[in-house]
């Protein structure tokens, strides 16, 4: 496909939500470094990353396989945002954060349904 992901809304929104991730993670008890954030920061980088390497597939089929990655992810993210909060590790309010999934989720689907159409 070759269009460049850098350009697209779906990835720097995606991008952003890596940096809110990474600052809501920084409160986190020690003992969850290796265990909860690091899954947590692993997963929201992975949904950019999936982004990036689908627009550097050949064909929509390709990049509709990693964009489903991404959108996997996603809901990983989220899961793990609310299990966080149900834990108490959260010292801010979640439902901001919460609503920017939300946004990505509804960008990445439509970026998936552009795809299923070329």
């Amino acid at each position: 496909m070759g269009m460049d992901y850098k350009e697209l809304d779906i990835w720097l929104k995606a991008r952003e939500l890596v940096k809110q991730v990474y600052l809501l993670t920084r409160v986190f008890p020690k003992e969850e470094q290796f265990s909860l954030t690091s899954q947590l920061r692993r997963c929201v980088i992975s949904v950019s990353s999936n982004i990036a390497e689908g627009c550097g597939r050949q064909s929509s089929k390709e990049t509709i396989h990693f964009l489903h990655i991404a959108r996997g992810s996603l809901f990983e993210v989220e899961t793990q945002i609310i299990l966080a909060n149900d834990l108490e590790y959260t010292t801010s309010d979640i439902s901001e954060i919460l609503r920017e999934i939300e946004r990505v989720k509804k960008l990445l689907n439509g970026f998936i349904n552009y795809h299923k159409k070329l």
